[in-house]
């Protein structure tokens, strides 16, 4: 059908509602933004939906959430009465319409018959990736654009293990959302009857209280947060998303007092009015902690986004200023503390494990190493890491320590299987009061790493593409790529190219098979041990080059990298 009939038939159709009818109205001489909404589905991935809020089958909206949540329940109609039964928890964030949709997901499910678990307010996403595994639901629906601008909203599918949903049960679910072909049809339950008849429940503290006894086990040592828990300074912004409650609850039990959070910041506000980005990988997302933090001279700052999947942090300079740090020097120092830390206490597992993405720093597998701890990489999606933690309970051949992503993504305890924000936090607090005790901060610990380990330095470039021409920018560059592969980044030789798409390893002349399921993804190690890697965004119309340089200076490895994003930005034009 030509994307002029699908309008029409949105347009006339006298059930629409109301915000979406003004909408078309004003979009009326708009042809190109009409056919940017109606040209084709939003796309349905293994990390779910994300779009544009608004009117059209390319945006997020009641009715593709209806179709998507139809979808769910058509495959779940093929389970056995047993797994139906067990049913669906939902939740959601602070983004425009959240609740609506997390609540119209639950009327379609109790159509079907399917008892729905919705949480009675916003919660993060680890906790439900928790609730799915506490509640032993078949499945779970978060509604979240994560850290998109506030014009987005989206949709992700976990499994049973409270992992996002592996790609086999993702292709069946896609395969019955597109059988749905009017949505303005899918059949809705009457939601104060689901709720009488308990079918639809609304959750809320009993879980956050189950989940909040296992984000306390993420404490290590409970001698030295006893110490420095108290004095140890911290301001804390959840950037008007969730991470309010359970992080000021998950400090506070855990033995950090010290800390303020942002106080505009707290407000839940799908308008994010204070940040242009509610993402802690964007630096102008610390102005306000960054601000209130020299009033109160605190050494630590931390930002979740709006779902509390993500953290990033900034640590006080002996100048005042403030150090942002990455996603992947998070990660080493957490991992470096950890490692420290159960050493010490006589707790390293000899099988220990640690498990992260191909796109993330090679920094974390130096300092496993030197603890004889593995280092598993997976392919960029925390289900892959969940993959990993539930084979690991299987076969016990190795015992979970940490997992991340360069994203700012961590896991540090199984007990969710997404990444965690709320866990993260009081993790990374931990670390900072070991610094603390030791009369240093995070920034000093991690010079001190690098002087042990080497100098790394990682940057991603971020190129966005919107629309139908952007869909194919992106295609094109990925077919370029393929087509010529470079021989050299800056100064460094290429001499391993692997393309996951093909599973094939080329190094000189010969090849081997890459033992991991095939990605649109294409990686160059190159002659000093440093790498480059492109990808095109699950979830967003954006295509991704990754740089991973060494070196053995900070000076030397960040002309390193710079040599590397002039080569990539040259390739691009």
């Amino acid at each position: 059908m030509e994307w002029k009939q699908t309008y029409e038939i949105w347009k006339n159709n006298p059930t629409l509602a109301e915000n979406l009818k003004i909408e078309l109205d004003q979009l009326i001489d708009d042809e190109n933004a009409l056919e940017d909404a109606f040209y084709a589905p939003l796309e349905f991935g293994t990390a779910g939906m994300r779009g544009l809020l608004g009117a059209g089958i390319n945006r997020m909206n009641i009715y593709t959430v209806r179709q998507a949540t139809e979808g769910v329940a058509l495959w779940m109609d093929t389970l056995t009465p047993e797994q139906k039964e067990r049913g669906v928890a939902i939740s959601y964030d602070s983004r425009h319409f959240s609740q609506e949709f997390a609540f119209e997901a639950g009327r379609v499910l109790g159509a079907h018959g399917i008892p729905a678990y919705v949480f009675e307010s916003l919660r993060p996403t680890p906790e439900l990736s928790y609730a799915v595994r506490h509640l032993h639901t078949y499945a779970g629906i978060m509604i979240t654009a994560s850290h998109n601008p506030s014009a987005y909203n989206g949709y992700k599918i976990y499994g049973e293990d409270g992992a996002q949903m592996p790609p086999k049960e993702s292709d069946l679910i896609t395969k019955y959302i597109r059988e749905v072909k009017d949505v303005f049809a899918i059949e809705v339950a009457d939601q104060a009857e689901l709720i009488e008849q308990g079918t639809l429940k609304i959750i809320g503290d009993d879980v956050d209280q189950a989940y909040l006894a296992e984000v306390k086990k993420v404490t290590i040592d409970h001698e030295l947060v006893a110490t420095e828990g108290k004095t140890l300074k911290m301001i804390y912004t959840p950037l008007h998303g969730t991470g309010a409650m359970l992080g000021e609850r998950a400090l506070l039990q855990a033995g950090f007092e010290n800390f303020t959070m942002v106080k505009e910041q707290a407000i839940p506000d799908g308008d994010f009015p204070t940040v242009a980005k509610p993402n802690p990988e964007d630096e102008a997302a610390f102005d306000m902690a960054i601000q209130l933090g020299k009033e109160q001279a605190a050494d630590l700052l931390v930002a979740v986004d709006p779902d509390a999947d993500r953290l990033g942090a900034a640590v006080r300079q002996p100048d005042g200023e403030y150090q942002l740090l990455t996603g992947n020097q998070i990660a080493a120092l957490m991992l470096d503390y950890i490692l420290t830390a159960h050493q010490k206490l006589g707790t390293l597992p000899e099988n220990g494990a640690v498990v992260k993405s191909i796109v993330s720093s090679e920094f974390a597998t130096a300092i496993a190493k030197s603890y004889n701890v593995e280092m598993v990489n997976v392919l960029t999606g925390f289900k892959f890491i969940a993959e990993q933690i539930k084979n690991y309970e299987t076969t016990h051949e190795h015992t979970f320590l940490l997992g991340f992503e360069e994203s700012f993504g961590y896991l540090i305890r199984p007990f969710v299987r997404d990444k965690d924000a709320i866990q993260s936090l009081v993790m990374l607090a931990e670390v900072a009061a070991y610094y603390k005790q030791a009369g240093k901060n995070l920034y000093d610990g991690l010079q001190e790493l690098f002087e042990k380990y080497g100098y790394f330095a990682e940057k991603t470039i971020s190129l966005t593409f919107d629309g139908i021409e952007g869909a194919q920018k992106i295609k094109d560059l990925m077919i370029k790529f393929r087509a010529t592969t470079p021989t050299a980044f800056g100064s460094e030789k290429v001499v391993v190219v692997e393309d996951f798409a093909t599973s094939i390893r080329k190094v000189d002349l010969a090849e081997t098979t890459i033992e991991l399921p095939k990605a649109n993804v294409l990686k160059y190690i190159l002659s000093d041990g440093s790498w480059i890697a492109i990808r095109p965004s699950g979830t967003e119309p954006k295509i991704k080059f990754y740089i991973g340089a060494m070196a053995d200076s900070e000076a030397a490895v960040l002309a390193k990298r710079a040599e590397f994003e002039a080569s990539i930005m040259a390739l691009i034009d």
